[in-house]
């Protein structure tokens, strides 16, 4: 496989590209994580002047709405930023977060067992700290590929992980690649994307079933990373309190945890706030040896008074006025979040048109033997490069991406392109650049 640009004829400065490269001291950009490659992009972009594609990271690039920003306005007005928040929410935001999940996901869940997190990053990292020491030595398991922050977490409070790439492993298949895992009986925690961030492939309905039986015969607790929910646009899913719903394993398990996050479907990543959802069976449930840590075997008081409590002693009081606000117009047919964030769709579709048109071929391309959705992410590789050749080479044609090797994914040639922050008026540039990579690539 080739493996550099060889000529200085690129549409971005060589010499520049090459010296920020050797600044940066990434020995490999298919290894970088994503926070290294968006300063290695700011960086090229300060000292070339010129404007990247810019694919690396998942970010919104849409507007936040007005009404959440009003909401937050009016709570500071009202005096909330001189009061410390509650650990577990403001009784509104609870309330609406369960309707939420009634309205738009058709599950029942109380309000006690529905928390503000900071970010879903948060979410996850308690959801850690609490699932995996529901047994005396615990550890997740991801059906990736997936969020690679996620694994870092772990690694960072000492926990251990597995994975497996569900690349080979979909519909009948999965079950027993599933099992093959959870038999060992080391595993406490389970965790996937729907839709699933890199990939954008969404498990169906069977395949939801089969992850709550096994999980239910092995006692392993699913957390299901909604970060981009409803964005399956094959569906429609933005009408509150009609058919069809979001899939989650909560129709088939009374035992879960959701990961709902603002910042995709709002466009809220700045406010760091997300939903995370608690069912009523597992939030009463009690481990003895959650005792030792939290001084509550109760896994809900657990939640809250040792993992929430530990990480940030609560949620910024005027955010939580914010997603309340945008949850309620949404949960009253107000705000049809799902129909601005239908903007990626028609992007996506543009994008992979151009890829595909310029010798690059799609990774992950179908969902079952259907075509995948087009969505905020797609993954793509080139014939002839391995993957940190492709990064490498895409960013001297001011192209940037990140590497599916990070993600657990095992088709590690591959890499994530992420569609929110490229402009419609950016889309000739796309194509001028990839032109050009497929003039130096393709001979």
């Amino acid at each position: 496989m080739m493996t550099k640009v060889t000529t200085d004829n690129t549409p971005i400065n060589f010499h520049k590209v090459s010296n920020a490269l050797d600044k940066a001291k990434i020995p490999s950009l298919a290894k970088a994580s994503i926070r290294e490659l968006v300063a290695l992009v700011n960086t090229i972009e300060s000292d070339t002047g010129e404007k990247y594609i810019r694919m690396e990271m998942g970010v919104p690039g849409l507007p936040a709405p007005s009404i959440g920003i009003e909401g937050e306005i009016q709570a500071l007005e009202s005096g909330v930023a001189s009061k410390y928040p509650m650990l577990e929410g403001i009784p509104q935001l609870k309330q609406e977060i369960s309707r939420f999940c009634e309205l738009f996901m058709n599950i029942k869940v109380s309000p006690i067992g529905c928390f503000p997190t900071v970010g879903a990053a948060q979410g996850a990292l308690a959801s850690f700290l609490v699932g995996n020491r529901t047994k005396e030595k615990g550890a997740t398991l991801f059906i990736d590929p997936g969020f690679p922050n996620q694994k870092r977490q772990l690694e960072m409070i000492g926990q251990t992980w597995g994975s497996f790439d569900v690349y080979n492993h979909r519909g009948d298949a999965l079950g027993a690649e599933l099992e093959r895992h959870l038999a060992s009986g080391k595993y406490t925690t389970l965790l996937y994307s729907n839709p699933n961030n890199p990939a954008w492939i969404c498990f169906n309905e069977e395949e939801l079933k089969t992850i709550a039986v096994l999980a239910k015969k092995y006692d392993v607790i699913v957390i299901e990373d909604l970060a981009y929910f409803g964005m399956d646009y094959r569906e429609d899913y933005s009408v509150p309190g009609e058919g069809p719903y979001q899939p989650s394993i909560a129709h088939y398990t009374d035992e879960y945890i959701l990961l709902i996050s603002s910042s995709k479907v709002f466009s809220y990543a700045g406010q760091r706030i997300a939903n995370l959802v608690i069912s009523d069976a597992l939030f009463e449930r009690q481990y003895p040896t959650l005792n030792s840590n939290f001084t509550h075997d109760q896994f809900g008081k657990a939640i809250i008074f040792g993992a929430l409590a530990g990480l940030s002693a609560g949620v910024t009081h005027s955010t939580q006025y914010g997603l309340s606000a945008m949850l309620k117009a949404s949960n009253d047919g107000q705000l049809p979040f799902l129909k601005l964030t239908k903007v990626y769709q028609d992007r996506a579709a543009k994008m992979k048109a151009l890829f595909i048109k310029y010798g690059f071929e799609i990774v992950y391309a179908e969902d079952n033997g259907t075509p995948l959705s087009d969505g905020f992410y797609f993954t793509f590789f080139h014939p002839n490069l391995d993957g940190d050749a492709l990064l490498t080479n895409l960013l001297y044609h001011g192209i940037s991406a990140i590497s599916l090797n990070n993600t657990g994914s095992e088709q590690i040639n591959g890499a994530r392109a992420c569609v929110s922050q490229v402009q419609d008026e950016q889309l000739e540039d796309l194509e001028a650049r990839l032109k050009a990579f497929h003039t130096r690539f393709n001979q």
